[in-house]
């Protein structure tokens, strides 16, 4: 059998890239499709504005003409600059490790003719991308917004001489009935003391206004996270357009201050992982049916994203998102929930769920780090 590799450079090899999951997951019932539109808008340099600052190449692996694995190698201009450092990311492969060395190695000998003298990965270009392969929890059914892989991964990157370099935990468990009274006395006390609040919404359009600011308080409270990269603007307006079109506006939790500025959000929805499992990659012509479905008869939710400024991060703010959750949660018939990589190693937040009865680390995923 002959072993090549070939650079997509065509939006038909693209759509080949972004599909070759598909087939190697297809009898995998924790895999969930991702949607291709949304993956070609991410990848493609005429849709992302990531590319004003980054710049990345894609490759296929084929073996007699069938293709056995895929890579992108990605490279952020500020990182590079300040850390000679390059990512891989929707590193896909059959379980041969001839296989994964070669995408490797022409990742490691693009990413080198630019600069770089380290590449981490799996990585997107935001952490709103996918990210951190999969390294314990392979029998749960992942999130819509999360990576799955085989366990056989992190043995190919371990051969490859790839090194763990951050890990995340993520939250599976029951949706909490009640909030400890600790929570409660804090909501009582909080929106008095340091005049906030919840924000009321009559429809998700009322939502975008505040969109702008839930994304500069990701800037500002994820600054200093593993890999996280500012958000520009013009990124910024991209993810509001992408995102907030997937919202139920009782999913959304917005705390703003006085001069009504966002300081705090929760970005829940309810889980789309079956219904993008149903739609096999595409919204039409069927697709949305099962989206609208989820939408509105599901008993898990996801916590995509929960934020809060660095200056109101000590003053118990997220008791306000919580209480608001849960209240919402009963309301909506939500049973059970799941929740985004969290960082291991970020205890502040760990601890803040350590009064609820829901399973943290189950679910664990790292990213990998090789030095030239």
């Amino acid at each position: 059998m002959t072993l090549s590799i070939r650079e997509v450079t065509s939006n038909k090899d693209l759509k080949k890239f972004i599909k070759f999951p598909f087939q190697l997951y297809k009898d995998n019932n924790q895999y969930v499709t991702p949607l291709i539109d949304f993956e070609m808008s991410t990848l493609r340099k005429d849709k992302n504005p990531a590319f004003d600052h980054a710049d990345a190449n894609y490759w296929i692996a084929e073996e007699d003409g069938r293709i056995v694995g895929r890579i992108a190698a990605i490279v952020l201009e500020s990182e590079l600059k300040e850390k000679s450092l390059a990512r891989f990311g929707w590193i896909d492969f059959i379980d041969k490790k001839e296989v994964s060395k070669i995408l490797l190695d022409t990742a490691k000998k693009w990413v080198e003719s630019k600069g770089a003298k380290a590449i981490h990965g799996p990585m997107g270009f935001t952490d709103l991308d996918f990210e951190g392969a999969l390294t314990e929890g392979f029998d749960e059914l992942a999130t819509q917004a999360t990576i799955y892989n085989f366990p056989y991964y992190i043995d190919h990157y371990k051969d490859w001489g790839l090194e763990v370099a951050a890990s995340w935990v993520e939250l599976r468990g029951k949706a909490p009935s009640k909030n400890p009274e600790k929570v409660n006395r804090a909501v009582r006390i909080i929106q008095e003391r340091f005049k906030v609040k919840v924000k009321k919404f009559r429809n998700a359009k009322e939502i975008l206004k505040y969109a702008p600011g839930v994304f500069e308080v990701l800037n500002e409270a994820y600054s200093d996270l593993y890999g996280y990269v500012p958000l520009t603007d013009k990124q910024i307006d991209y993810y509001v357009k992408q995102y907030f079109g997937f919202v139920r506006k009782e999913f959304v939790c917005i705390i703003v201050n006085e001069a009504d500025e966002v300081v705090g959000f929760a970005l829940t929805l309810p889980s789309l992982s079956k219904a993008f499992q149903k739609a096999k990659g595409s919204l039409f012509p069927f697709g949305f049916i099962h989206v609208l479905k989820a939408f509105f008869f599901n008993k898990l939710a996801d916590l995509f994203l929960i934020g809060i400024k660095p200056a109101y991060q000590k003053l118990g703010i997220h008791a306000l998102i919580y209480d608001y959750l849960q209240i919402m949660y009963e309301k909506k018939g939500i049973t059970h929930m799941a929740s985004g990589p969290m960082l291991e190693s970020n205890k502040n937040v760990l601890n803040t769920w350590s009064e609820f009865d829901i399973e943290v680390g189950k679910i664990k995923r790292s990213c990998f780090i090789k030095q030239f």
